[in-house]
């Protein structure tokens, strides 16, 4: 029996993953401190595969706890790390929470991975490590420099990667595999689980969504005059259950032993870049609903524009992001009325 440890299991894209992983008959042990996410989602993890997963409450910077994680489950054999502050602008406001955070979360479960040889790991990495690309770099690829980064959160991720590689070169048993995010949306197609954020949502869509649903007066829209065709930032958007299926593809990778190198590194998009202002238009054209939003001064640490290449992963992972836009802003809408009890 495969025990896969998933770190910040209760979040977002940690909980999309839980869902996939358990699909494919592994048995999943999540730790989360909630200081993001809420427990209810347990309910809808369950909900949706028919039995639930494990649970510990705990602070992946704290060594005894986690140290009593892999004590209590002697049989995990991967280890998924999602649990990380990851508001930009916020860590621009924090940075010491977002470094000790970030950093200290990471070398805990290495050092106790390898005390517990527990060889293979998944990182959650970001496309900010890329700063703003040049434009020969644009659509991004694996090989394109890393660039000093715009944000302390971005910061975290190069440090992190820089980390890993390290312990690598030192832990020859260690092997991991680094996923670089760019910038996920939408809810899984039951509505039971999807982003759900303490307080103001710090990403897109759920401001979108909250705004259509009349909890906000208005979308803040951060800047109109980049060097975009319509003013506003380009992302390349990928859907949180297609994210979520790559995670499953790494961990299989790694544990089937067809990895090529120690660590292996992935850009994970669709390779299409989309504006701020295209999601606007588009979430109003599939839903139906009138979106309010002013235009407010650029946020500080945020890159102008960046998709992604995602030849790597499509062709070495065998994985692809390929869920129509479309469907994955109604899937966001489907959610949000799941959470407001709004009818059709």
């Amino acid at each position: 029996m495969n025990r896969i440890l998933v770190t910040g299991g209760v979040g977002y894209i940690g909980s999309h993953t839980v869902v996939e992983l358990m699909e494919q008959g592994y048995e999943v042990v999540i730790v989360d401190n909630l200081s993001n996410s809420n427990i209810s989602v347990l309910d809808g993890i369950e909900a949706i595969v028919s039995r639930r997963p494990d649970f510990v409450n705990a602070d992946c910077c704290d060594y005894v706890a986690m140290d009593n994680v892999f004590r209590s489950f002697p049989d995990i054999c991967g280890v998924i790390h999602f649990a990380a502050s990851k508001a930009v602008g916020e860590s621009v406001e924090q940075p010491l929470r977002y470094y000790r955070n970030n950093t200290l979360s990471l070398i805990t479960l290495l050092q106790l991975m390898q005390e517990h040889d527990v060889r293979h790991l998944v990182f959650s990495s970001s496309c900010t490590v890329y700063g703003q690309p040049d434009a020969e770099h644009l659509p991004v690829d694996e090989s394109a420099p890393r660039k000093k980064a715009l944000s302390p959160y971005g910061n975290t991720k190069q440090i992190n990667e820089d980390i890993i590689m390290d312990q690598a070169h030192a832990c020859a048993s260690l092997q991991a595999t680094i996923l670089r995010y760019f910038n996920p949306i939408g809810a899984h197609p039951s509505a039971l689980i999807g982003e759900l954020p303490n307080g103001v949502p710090n990403n897109l869509l759920p401001f979108v969504t909250q705004t259509a649903a009349g909890l906000r007066k208005e979308l803040r829209v951060f800047g109109d005059d980049y060097n975009t065709p319509d003013g506003s930032c380009i992302r390349d958007y990928i859907y949180v259950v297609d994210l979520a299926k790559a995670h499953v593809k790494a961990i299989e990778r790694m544990l089937s032993g067809k990895a090529e190198e120690q660590v292996e590194i992935f850009n994970l998009g669709t390779g299409r870049g989309l504006s701020v202002l295209e999601i606007v238009r588009t979430f109003e054209e599939v839903t139906g609903q009138s979106l309010p939003y002013t235009i407010v001064g650029r946020r500080e640490g945020d890159i102008e524009q960046v998709w992604a290449d995602p030849h790597k992963a499509n062709t070495v992972l065998e994985w692809r992001a390929d869920t129509p836009i479309r469907d994955v802003l109604l899937s966001a809408w489907r959610w949000e009325k799941h959470l407001r009890n709004i009818k059709e």
